[in-house]
């Protein structure tokens, strides 16, 4: 009986302190999922600071609209991959745009999380910035 409730002791305890150093995200991506967007990869990094748009054919342009219909990004590309840092945007929902002459493809980016520094190591590991 002492062990069983060592052993539910033990996995609460491990459980809270997993939940205590979690980090809180910078942004999240709403991919579209529509079938004809299979061809355009949308990830963001391991630090969730950078949209990463691939694709097998040229992106000609990237911009965002953010909840006061303003543009925060608005680049022309004219390359197959593009890296857009989120830092520079404002809180709130993004609707991001990418054109692929003649489609287009429309994707949302939620920025939720303050502008703290974190280094990455790689796309898998996340080291915050002492």
């Amino acid at each position: 009986m002492k062990l069983a409730v060592f052993i539910i002791f033990f996995v609460f305890c491990v459980f809270s302190i997993e939940k205590a150093h979690a980090q809180k995200d910078f942004a999240v991506l709403e991919k579209n999922v529509n079938v004809r967007a299979k061809d355009l990869s949308q990830r963001l990094n391991a630090t969730k600071d950078t949209l990463i748009l691939k694709s097998k054919t040229m992106i000609q342009k990237v911009y965002a609209v953010n909840m006061d219909y303003k543009r925060e990004v608005d680049m022309s590309v004219m390359d197959t991959s593009v890296k857009i840092p989120l830092k520079n945007l404002s809180k709130g929902k993004h609707v991001f745009v990418a054109v692929q002459s003649p489609m287009r493809f429309v994707f949302v980016v939620k920025i939720i999380g303050d502008n703290s520094v974190l280094l990455a190591m790689d796309d898998t590991k996340v080291t915050p910035k002492k």
